[in-house]
């Protein structure tokens, strides 16, 4: 079936789906790339040794890509923002648990790589209609 001959409904949900898939790459190519440049200057963090840094490092280099390429799709600043936002959220309850020494450096990556993508899904589904609609 052609996206033309799909309801509207399901043409729209196709293209949210078709969004989330596209900023989850984005948001890899972003800390890939970055890190490839920034490991050229010489920053090499560790998640052992530099936990707090090596996380705020990735979690730029992922909002970079995402908001490069939801700019390049015509999203305004704020839907930007939002989903660049679910990039540093996790660390709000992990720092603590870091410096309390609940948990280490590697278990923060871990934990908010995998929290990133239920918040990414939250905040597209906050503003549903800026995900469902075709963008340039």
């Amino acid at each position: 079936m052609t996206d033309m001959t799909l309801p509207p409904q399901a043409r729209s949900w196709r293209r949210f789906a078709f969004h989330y898939v596209e900023m989850i790459i984005a948001m890899f190519v972003g800390m890939f790339v970055l890190d490839l440049g920034w490991s050229a200057l010489g920053v090499n963090l560790s998640y052992t040794a530099d936990p707090e840094l090596a996380y705020l490092l990735m979690a730029f280099n992922m909002s970079v890509g995402m908001a490069a390429w939801m700019r390049v799709r015509g999203h305004s600043w704020l839907p930007v923002l939002e989903m660049c936002g679910a990039m540093f959220v996790p660390i709000v309850p992990l720092f603590p648990l870091l410096w309390a020494d609940v948990i280490d450096g590697m278990t923060v990556m871990i934990v908010s790589h995998v929290a990133m993508f239920p918040l990414m899904l939250a905040a597209m589904l906050w503003r549903r209609d800026e995900y469902t609609h075709a963008h340039h």
